[in-house]
């Protein structure tokens, strides 16, 4: 890759980081969408005379796994890996933004425009009120193009960073990211309680068509890296097209599925607990409801600095295993301290900044560590089987989670203290499986510890 991108736009300083700049916005504007919902939980299980819609702990959990639904039963992010590989980043980067805004258009639609009756009974869900189960099917289609988003954008920044500053322009993509999150989780709420429920989803709707835009701007600069790399076509090159045979290689490496495995278990305990958050604070820490969206945000702020800063550690000094280790450990103390009976608000704003940091340590290493593991050819396929794997975490759990708050929950009294636990049991498998990546590091010499900048 270093040597097919020598003496091309790729090699100027401004054009990589233009590019960065903008599909970090993209994805950016994804993750305001996939947030956005998590601080309202408190306005949409209020009495529709109060400004809610009634829905219960566990049909918002619905909502908030149903993210995933298609990517995990009709496993939408293995074809979106293939047509990645196949087709490039362009076409699969266009059609990724066209789904994500075509299913928040269609959430922001339910909320708006139907009433919450009547219940349907969902296969696989039970009973549930028919503007859960629209909002959740508006939510899926997000989830694919959402998800999709997320491995070309990691496809383009291997494609641009390559042999250069690769983790610090994922950390910085990451703190782009999270930067989208904290601005869902801090005014989302809020712009609720004085404009109504629906203005957030607007605003997220217009974010992801302004995302689309960006998008189709970069497609220019990457059509003229492919002419002056002498490509006809989107791919990289024979020795880098995509083949189903080789990606057998790929699954017999322990290595690969390792991360795999540390991606599902960090995950599933850091993003499901952002989307019950919000409430935690209001309910355990007695947090005013306008301001309860403010504690879960200092995490992803947190990232926003300290992701780009690990990136950069990573990129110079390596250590890559180890900050996984680390950051699992760290994430995992945390969250067992939350189901402690403390229900000091700085309390919370002390474990929040800790959570920061483990939400900023993993991510810098984790992912610029799978173009170490796999090769370019197979990466947006590999990345596809990564984000599988994940969704089926981001799907189940916040379901779970929502039926065990469902059963702890006495009037307005909610206890937290077993949710808290189970998001601490798989922080721990988290810690198990960073520490295996390690030792499998130093056995197969994957350069996991070595710095990035050769």
């Amino acid at each position: 890759m270093r040597d097919e991108i020598r003496n091309t736009i790729a090699t100027k300083a401004w054009a990589r980081w233009t590019v960065l700049a903008i599909v970090s916005f993209t994805m950016m504007a994804g993750y305001v969408v996939a947030k956005e919902m998590s601080p309202l939980q408190f306005m949409l299980e209020k009495a529709t005379q109060d400004g809610g819609v009634g829905w219960t702990s566990g049909e918002f959990g619905i909502f908030a796994g149903s993210r995933g639904f298609f990517n995990v039963f009709l496993l939408m992010l293995f074809v979106g890996g293939i047509i990645l590989d196949k087709m490039g980043v362009r076409f699969t980067g266009i059609l990724s933004c066209v789904l994500m805004l075509t299913g928040a258009a269609a959430v922001y639609g339910v909320i708006t425009y139907t009433s919450p009756d009547p219940m349907w009974n969902v296969p696989l869900l039970g009973t549930i009120k028919r503007q859960v189960a629209l909002a959740a099917l508006g939510f899926a289609f997000f989830g694919i193009g959402y998800e999709m988003c997320g491995i070309t954008v990691s496809k383009v920044v291997v494609r641009w960073f390559s042999g250069k500053e690769m983790a610090l322009a994922m950390g910085l993509q990451v703190a782009m990211a999270r930067l989208g999150t904290a601005l869902a989780l801090n005014f989302s709420l809020p712009i609720a309680l004085n404009w109504g429920l629906p203005k957030p989803l607007l605003i997220g709707v217009f974010c992801v068509g302004v995302g689309l835009i960006a998008y189709l701007y970069y497609c220019t600069m990457d059509r003229r890296l492919d002419k002056e790399q002498g490509k006809q076509d989107t791919t990289q090159g024979d020795d880098e097209k995509f083949h189903f045979s080789d990606m057998k290689i790929t699954i017999k490496n322990p290595g690969f599925w390792l991360i795999t495995l540390l991606c599902l278990f960090y995950y599933s305990a850091l993003y499901p607990f952002l989307d019950f958050a919000t409430k935690l604070m209001i309910s355990k820490y007695g947090v005013e409801a306008s301001l309860a969206g403010a504690i879960p945000s200092i995490l992803p702020y947190t990232s926003i600095v300290l992701t780009p800063l690990f990136g950069a550690w990573f990129d110079n000094k390596g250590r890559g295993a180890t900050m996984m280790v680390i950051g699992s450990v760290l994430l995992t103390i945390t969250l067992f301290v939350f189901a402690m009976p403390l229900n000091s608000s700085w309390i919370a704003v002390t474990l929040m900044c800790v959570l920061g940091i483990a939400f900023s340590l993993l991510p810098a290493a984790l992912w610029p560590a799978v173009p170490k593991i796999v090769p370019m050819k197979q990466l947006g396929t590999s990345y596809s089987i990564i984000y599988y794997i994940q969704n089926i975490g981001l799907m189940l759990i916040p379901v779970l989670i929502g039926k065990v708050l469902e059963r702890n929950t006495v009037g307005e009294q909610v206890d937290y203290t077993l949710s808290l636990i189970i998001f601490g049991v798989i922080g721990v498998c988290a810690i198990v499986t960073a520490t295996l990546l390690l030792w499998m590091d130093r056995k197969r010499h994957y350069g996991l510890e070595s710095p990035n900048i050769t």
